[in-house]
């Protein structure tokens, strides 16, 4: 994966909050993994079960249950606390390649800038989410995130929250890679919620875990988007017109496919959880499952190939 140095980066589309007064520490609560991936890793069943409807992208309910907010105050033991933090700019002068962090920038600006152009397309306007860089913990729209959630898309404040730390987790804690596509992979998954929110996809859908659920749907639609943005990654210029990423190789691909192998549900169960794969507590879809879907996308590079809630797409 190659970058564009000479692309003009947009730096207010990340918020940094690691080591301000809304980071690091506090109180809240752990819900185990979120966001990325599932499948259930010893935790209370209950929590297990908020968190993946939180931090699935799902922004509604079709049940009449509490809010997002609602949900994770009530964990959390208080009322929602506000959104806002202290956070500072990245500086990114030198381009793309003048930190591991500007590589970030320019992959959360590649992926806005293409679904800014592609909503575009069919009437819709896209509105811009930033990606919040935390350390430890630090308040969000639903509640306290916590590093231990993994990266996570929020839809009451329509924000995407990341500890940067989660990328030495793929390879500790899931024995996946955490190769620079791999990366984009996770943090496109994360605006592929997003994408489902701005539609009113989230809001349709049941977010009730099970093999065929709309969770599992969803997070399986997210990489789907994820792969069609990875299809036109090289031709997408940012704000001053010049493309951002200049080159992907297929060796990138195979990382983002190794990766999504190593964070499906009966993957998680087996090596992380019980051992024992239970279908009916799927909440992101098999290791299978994630691949291809991540494959359709990329493959194809339509929005419209990744109609995940057709009866017989999961198969």
């Amino acid at each position: 994966m190659k970058f564009n140095d000479d692309a003009q980066l947009d730096t207010s589309q990340v918020q940094d909050r690691r080591g301000s007064s809304g980071s690091g520490g506090g109180g809240g609560f752990s819900l185990g993994k979120g966001g990325l991936a599932g499948g259930g890793v010893g935790v209370v069943a209950i929590i297990v079960f908020v968190l993946f409807q939180v931090f699935s992208g799902s922004g509604g309910s079709s049940t009449g249950s509490p809010g997002v907010g609602g949900l994770l105050s009530q964990l959390a033991g208080g009322s929602t606390p506000n959104a806002q933090a202290d956070s500072k700019n990245l500086v990114c002068t030198g381009g793309a390649t003048s930190s591991d962090d500007c590589e970030v920038l320019a992959i959360v600006n590649s992926v806005q800038s293409f679904w800014s152009q592609q909503l575009a397309t069919s009437g819709t306007t896209y509105t811009e989410s930033d990606t919040v860089f935390f350390s430890g913990s630090t308040s969000t729209g639903c509640g306290t995130g916590e590093t231990g959630m993994g990266p996570f898309y929020c839809p009451a404040d329509k924000q995407v929250y990341i500890d940067l730390s989660f990328w030495s987790e793929l390879k500790t804690t899931f024995n996946a890679n955490d190769a620079l596509f791999t990366q984009a992979y996770v943090l496109a998954h994360e605006y592929g919620h997003h994408v489902q929110d701005l539609l009113g996809t989230s809001a349709r859908i049941s977010t009730a875990a099970g093999a065929t659920s709309g969770s599992v749907r969803l997070e399986l639609q997210a990489d789907c988007y994820a792969g069609v943005w990875a299809n036109h990654a090289s031709t997408v210029a940012g704000s001053d017109g010049k493309v951002l990423i200049s080159d992907i190789t297929s060796q990138d691909v195979a990382n983002a496919l190794d990766t999504a192998g190593k964070i499906g549900d009966d993957y998680i169960q087996t090596t992380l959880g019980s051992g024992t794969v239970d279908a009916s507590t799927f909440t992101h879809g098999s290791s299978a499952q994630r691949r291809k879907w991540f494959t359709t996308g990329y493959q194809t590079g339509k929005p419209t190939a990744c109609n995940t809630f057709d009866t017989n797409s999961l198969g």
